[in-house]
């Protein structure tokens, strides 16, 4: 008599839905990233501009808004990883909120990642 295995207990995610939550994903860490490094880089400017009264380049003003289109992309692409991931509502708020805190867009990606690769069993090899 041979015993069941209770080793994996996660149904099987198919791998058409796979391939969609691993491209989301993809599009939601590379728009955290860049929009956690525009963001760093506007507190620079303002820290420059208003705290240490130092002459900031007019073309420091572009830095501002490319980290508002960016920002932009970054909650679309949490939005589009949360409808595919089928997040909570709270989950996507809070996520959408942490691209507004230096620092903090690093860590909720990482976060969300690790959470998605489990939940979706992204660690294996890729179907071509």
């Amino acid at each position: 008599m041979t015993q069941p295995s209770f080793q994996n207990t996660q149904p099987k995610i198919h791998p058409e839905r796979q391939r969609r939550v691993r491209n989301a994903l993809t599009f939601f860490s590379v728009s955290a990233w860049v929009t956690g490094v525009f963001l760093i880089a506007l507190c620079v400017v303002m820290v420059l501009k208003y705290l240490t009264s130092a002459d900031v380049p007019d073309a420091a003003k572009y830095v501002a808004i490319f980290h508002g289109w960016v920002y932009i992309v970054f909650v679309l692409s949490a939005f589009n990883l949360g409808l595919k991931a089928r997040w909570e509502p709270k989950t996507w708020v809070i996520t959408a909120l942490c691209g507004v805190v230096p620092f903090l867009s690093f860590y909720v990606e990482k976060k969300r990642r690790e959470e998605t690769i489990e939940r979706f069993q992204l660690n294996g090899p890729q179907p071509l």
